[in-house]
């Protein structure tokens, strides 16, 4: 009877071994399948992931809805802090990050990383009627002046390039809302986030924003290797060829941004 008990717990050993060996091998794809969601790391970001009642929407995350179906899994989005953005990924709690993303090369050894689908720009937002000129841009122009950027963002990296006085937030909304209650003179945020909350007949029409800092593309970031970034490439250029990319840009206002 010993023997009988010592050769089914042996057995069950093995095929313990064998299941475990083949999770540990499973490509990125193959995971999100099996769990049947895809959990996307975001920020709340207009036009790109914001929330209407309880349900998030947007450019990015309209589009993410659509690259789980073309899997058959659902979509979670989730909030994450961006600083920790390749933290979480790595840590399995999130599968991509896909808030309008800039390719930066900290991003792009850090992750996995799509083809760029969106053009973009850092802009400085300030109050109308700050005493501070349309074409300011680096060194005394802002002496003085406090910005408010977010944790782990371009707007950051903008802010250190120029030698501005910032502040860190965990969000671009929470960047505005510093500059909207007066606890920072201006803060450096995304154009199309700019373009959807800044000014007259949005949230924050005592806002704008003035000079563009610079030039980037937007890319949505998974694990290193991953195999879902080829299948999001292939989405990519099928929701292109069939209108779905540019509907879906129409709809937020962002279709000048597409890369073509």
């Amino acid at each position: 009877m010993k023997k009988i008990i010592a050769l089914i717990l042996t057995t069950l050993a093995i095929a313990t071994l064998f299941t475990g060996c083949g999770k540990k091998n499973q490509t990125d794809l193959e995971y999100v399948k099996e769990k049947g969601t895809l959990i996307v790391g975001i920020t709340d970001f207009e036009p790109m992931d914001y929330k209407k009642g309880s349900e998030w929407i947007g450019f990015d995350a309209d589009l993410a809805k659509k690259f789980g179906k073309s899997l058959g899994v659902k979509v979670e989005f989730t909030e994450i802090n961006w600083d920790n953005k390749v933290m979480e990924l790595d840590g399995k709690q999130i599968d991509c990050v896909w808030n309008g993303m800039t390719l930066t090369d900290e991003v792009k050894n850090a992750m996995s990383t799509s083809e760029a689908y969106c053009n973009n720009s850092q802009v400085i937002v300030i109050k109308k009627g700050a005493k501070i000129s349309d074409t300011a841009k680096e060194g005394d122009d802002f002496k003085g002046y406090k910005f408010a950027v977010e944790k782990g963002s371009a707007g950051k990296d903008m802010a250190e390039k120029y030698g501005y006085e910032y502040t860190e937030v965990d969000s671009q909304a929470k960047a505005l809302m510093e500059v909207n209650a007066g606890t920072a003179n201006c803060a450096i945020i995304d154009s199309l986030m700019a373009a959807a909350m800044v000014g007259e007949g949005t949230s924050y029409s005592n806002l704008k924003y003035t000079v563009s800092l610079n030039e980037e593309l937007y890319g949505v970031g998974f694990r290193k290797n991953s195999d879902l970034t080829a299948k999001l490439n292939e989405f990519f250029k099928t929701a292109k060829e069939d209108g779905t990319m540019q509907a879906i840009a129409e709809q937020y206002k962002v279709q000048a941004a597409l890369i073509k």
